[in-house]
C-alpha cells in the first residue's frame, strides 16, 4: 500500500452508488423495503456506508442483475446464516421460480437465465463471479472456501476485473489446499483485527504482526510456486487476450471492467478511493510495515 493513500472508512452515498454501480435513490428504496440496515449517519446528519455496507450493496447488484426480486432478496437475506460460505439454501427455491420465468422469455433475458444457471450450478455466491473466476475455483471441494474469500474476489472484480480476480484466485486455491497455511493465514488475520483502534500505532504489537504478516506471505508464495499456480497464472493472460483480442487494439483497459453488465466502469484509482475498509491506524501502519519488509526481501534465486 502506498504509504501517502489511506482509505475511507465510511462513505457517503454517492460514492458507495458509484462504486457498486447503482443510484443514491436505489440505495434509498434499500433502505426503505429493509433490503439494506440503515446506516449510522455522520456529524453532518449524513449517512455513512462502512466495508460490511459496501459488501452487501453489490451482492444485492448482483442478485438484482441476475434478474431476483428485491423482495426475494430480502428475504434470502434473512435467511440465517450457515457455516458454509456459499451454501445459501435459501436462494435456490427464488431461482428455481425465476428461471421457469425466463424460459418463457428466454429471447429477450437470456443473459439473466444464464446468470442464475451459473448461480445454481457453481453456488449462490460463486455463481455470481464472472466464468473466468469461477473457472478457477471448480477444483476445489465444496465448502472449502471461506466467505471472506468470494467477498475479496467480488471486490476485486470490480476494482480490476474479472482477469485480476482469477489471478487473485491463486492465493484461495492455495489456502483451500493447505490446511496448515489456511490455519496460519486465519492467524495473521486474527491478529491484524486485533489492531484496533484502542492500539497504538507504535505499540510493539504492530511490528510483530507485520512480521508475521510477511513470513506468512513468503509462504504462500512459496506453495503458490511450487504448486503450478503461478505458471497457471501466467497463462490467464494469454487465455484473456485470446478472449478479449480487440481490447488492446480500442484502448479499453483490461483490468478495470466490471463483470456485471450495467454496472458501469471506473478506473482502479477511482474504486478504490470509494471501497471503504475500516482500518485503524496501527492496521494501516502494520500494512506499511509489512509493505516495506517485502520491499527489502532479497530477490529469489
Amino acid at each position: 500500500m502506498h504509504p501517502s493513500f489511506v482509505p475511507p472508512r465510511r462513505v457517503k452515498i454517492g460514492d458507495a452508488a458509484a462504486f457498486v454501480g447503482t443510484t443514491p435513490r436505489a440505495i434509498r428504496h434499500y433502505h426503505e423495503i429493509g433490503l439494506l440496515p440503515e446506516p449510522e449517519r455522520g456529524g453532518d446528519d449524513r449517512r455513512r456506508y462502512g466495508y460490511e455496507d459496501m459488501i452487501r450493496l453489490l451482492w444485492i447488484r448482483r442478485m438484482a442483475d441476475a434478474g431476483i426480486a428485491l423482495d426475494d432478496i430480502r428475504d434470502a437475506f434473512a435467511e440465517p446464516a450457515s457455516a458454509g460460505a456459499d451454501s445459501d439454501d435459501g436462494i435456490a427455491g427464488i431461482l428455481e421460480r425465476l428461471e421457469e420465468t425466463l424460459v418463457a422469455q428466454e429471447a429477450e433475458l437470456r443473459r439473466q437465465r444464464t446468470a442464475v444457471q451459473r448461480m445454481r450450478t457453481e453456488g449462490s455466491r460463486t455463481g455470481l463471479l464472472s466464468d473466468f473466476v469461477t473457472d478457477r475455483l471448480k477444483r476445489l471441494p465444496e465448502g472449502s472456501l471461506h466467505r471472506a474469500d468470494l467477498d475479496s474476489l467480488l471486490v476485486t472484480e470490480r476494482i480490476f476485473g474479472p482477469l485480476g480476480a482469477a489471478v487473485q484466485a491463486s492465493r484461495f486455491i492455495a489456502l483451500a489446499t493447505h490446511p496448515d497455511l489456511r490455519d496460519e493465514s486465519d492467524r495473521v488475520d486474527a491478529a491484524e483485527e486485533a489492531l484496533d483502534d484502542t492500539v497504538a500505532v507504535d505499540d510493539p504489537r504492530v511490528a510483530q504482526v507485520a512480521a508475521e504478516r510477511h513470513a506468512f506471505e513468503k509462504a504462500l508464495h512459496i506453495v503458490i510456486e511450487d504448486s503450478g499456480l503461478a505458471e497457471e497464472d501466467d497463462a490467464l493472460f494469454d487465455a484473456w487476450d485470446a478472449l478479449h483480442p480487440a481490447t488492446a487494439e480500442e484502448g479499453e483497459p483490461e483490468t478495470g471492467r466490471s463483470s456485471g453488465e450495467g454496472q458501469g466502469s471506473m478506473s482502479a484509482f477511482e474504486a478504490t478511493g470509494k471501497m471503504p475498509y475500516d482500518f485503524s491506524p496501527a492496521r494501516l501502519r502494520c500494512m506499511e510495515l509489512a509493505a516495506e519488509l517485502a520491499a527489502h526481501e532479497p530477490p529469489a534465486s
